[in-house]
């Protein structure tokens, strides 16, 4: 019985991801109007109504290695965004606001101007198509780890890890490498 009971539990939460899913945002598109939280009381980050360029970047879980290891790079490079024209980062991940306050400041803690905010109900993620089914490793729906550059709260460009555990194409590095931005 219990069995059963687990494979009715994951088939729903798979489903679930499905449901919550959209095809993946494309250069040119809106960011979607969702508010983010980066207290625990209320939404009140607006990354759509952000003027100007911005990075937006998601992971699937703070504290996690992988995580823990790629989110560094933006906070010792913030400069040099700022000095590529980059008026924020904003680092997402499907947590509440308590767990990316605690990461911040674990991460960063002299502080930093990387803003570490919480999609804890997968709403933005889920809209922007970047929502994946973690269920065994984390517990459920969480983001797949991408870089939206945004600019005047439209998609400039989208880089998406092909794996949630790689950091290639979303490394800081790699991002401020790229000519472009």
């Amino acid at each position: 019985m219990a069995e059963l009971i687990a494979q009715t539990a994951k088939l729903a939460h798979s489903t679930a991801v499905s449901l919550l899913a959209h095809s993946q945002i494309k250069e040119g598109a809106k960011i979607p109007e969702i508010l983010l939280k980066d207290n625990p009381e209320t939404a009140t980050v607006k990354v759509h109504d952000t003027p100007g360029k911005i990075l937006i970047v998601g992971v699937p879980g703070a504290f996690t290695p992988p995580c823990s290891s790629q989110v560094p790079g933006y906070i010792e490079n913030y400069q040099k965004f700022v000095d590529k024209g980059f008026g924020g980062i904003y680092i997402v991940s499907v947590n509440d606001a308590f767990v990316m306050n605690a990461w911040k400041e674990k991460l960063a803690p002299q502080g930093t101007p990387v803003h570490f905010v919480a999609d804890d109900t997968a709403h933005f993620v889920s809209a922007l198509g970047l929502v994946m089914d973690a269920t065994g490793l984390l517990g459920g729906p969480r983001s797949k780890r991408f870089v939206i550059i945004a600019q005047d709260g439209k998609v400039v460009r989208v880089k998406v890890e092909d794996e949630a555990p790689n950091v290639t194409v979303t490394k800081a590095d790699a991002i401020l490498a790229e000519s472009e931005i």
